[in-house]
């Protein structure tokens, strides 16, 4: 359950308080573009990449982004004291108010700037996976934007929930392993950690950026392949990355006979948090020179 308190627009508004209405076309079309951002020591964690991300999703969709990193960052910093949720997940959310004939009328701006936080989520060591073909259209010129239609996702994990599993991996028109609902998929061999490119449909997850550019462990090479559920066999082991999980190993994947052979994903789990330790030092550093 998110905290009391949200952001709507600049203003600190009560969680419980109704005030979105019908014609917001965002709100009922799914118009919108977000990212789950990682409150570290009450930093936002890696939120120059996000804010990247997001401006280009919100340039392939046409939703109003205005903001610097600087500006957006600070208005989303205002929601976290409200909490106080200085290690939290926080969601952000821009969403339009106008367009199609569905408009309502009356509305001042023509986009809403939507945040809120909740405790982090409690993953588990590992992770049971199930497999969903056709998941993703890795050709379509939407694939790899987070989009507010977010719902075939949410759907998705709920029934792997009720299958007993975690998550499950998603398979694109080609037949090959894109991502899960809220995770990027890694596959190891040897010392090599491999995951999709994003020519496979999947989301360019932060964390996966992340470690394909910055995070590095001695004698480790992450890179880019294509892969089937024939290749997630043939790994040594596989884990899941995300913004909330970090790194979090695949303990199985339904009718697949997978390895468990981790060390590699241990290290690297290791680096990142290193690389997180350091970014929260980073950031206190410059806020106080900027104070």
């Amino acid at each position: 359950m998110i905290h009391p308190h949200f952001l709507l627009s600049g203003e600190i508004r009560r969680a419980d308080e109704v005030l979105f209405r019908a014609g917001q076309v965002g709100l009922f079309a799914g118009w919108g573009i977000f990212s789950t951002i990682r409150v570290l020591e009450g930093a936002l964690f890696a939120f120059e990449r996000h804010w990247a991300r997001m401006r280009r999703d919100a340039d392939l969709l046409r939703v109003p982004f205005p903001w610097t990193p600087e500006e957006l960052e600070t208005e989303l910093l205002k929601v976290v004291e409200a909490n106080q949720a200085y290690d939290a997940a926080l969601r952000v959310l821009v969403m339009r108010n106008r367009g199609t004939l569905w408009e309502g009328p009356g509305f001042e701006r023509d986009f809403d700037l939507i945040a809120f936080t909740a405790p982090r989520t409690k993953w588990g060591a590992s992770a049971r996976l199930g497999v969903v073909a056709q998941a993703r259209h890795a050709a379509g010129p939407f694939a790899g934007t987070k989009t507010a239609s977010w719902a075939m996702n949410l759907v998705w994990h709920e029934e792997a929930h009720v299958q007993g599993l975690d998550e499950v991996i998603l398979l694109n028109e080609r037949g090959e392993v894109s991502e899960c609902t809220s995770a990027n998929v890694f596959a190891i061999y040897g010392d090599e950690a491999v995951t999709p490119p994003l020519s496979s449909g999947c989301l360019p997850g932060i964390t996966r950026e992340l470690l394909l550019e910055v995070v590095h462990a001695p004698g480790i090479r992450v890179s880019e392949r294509t892969l089937t559920l024939e290749d997630l066999e043939k790994a040594d082991g596989l884990f899941i990355t995300s913004t909330t999980r970090d790194l979090v190993p695949v303990e199985s994947v339904e009718g697949l006979s997978i390895g468990k052979h981790w060390s590699v994903a241990e290290r690297l789990a290791a680096a990142f948090a290193e690389y997180q330790k350091q970014s929260v030092s980073r950031a206190r550093q410059r806020a106080a020179q900027a104070s």
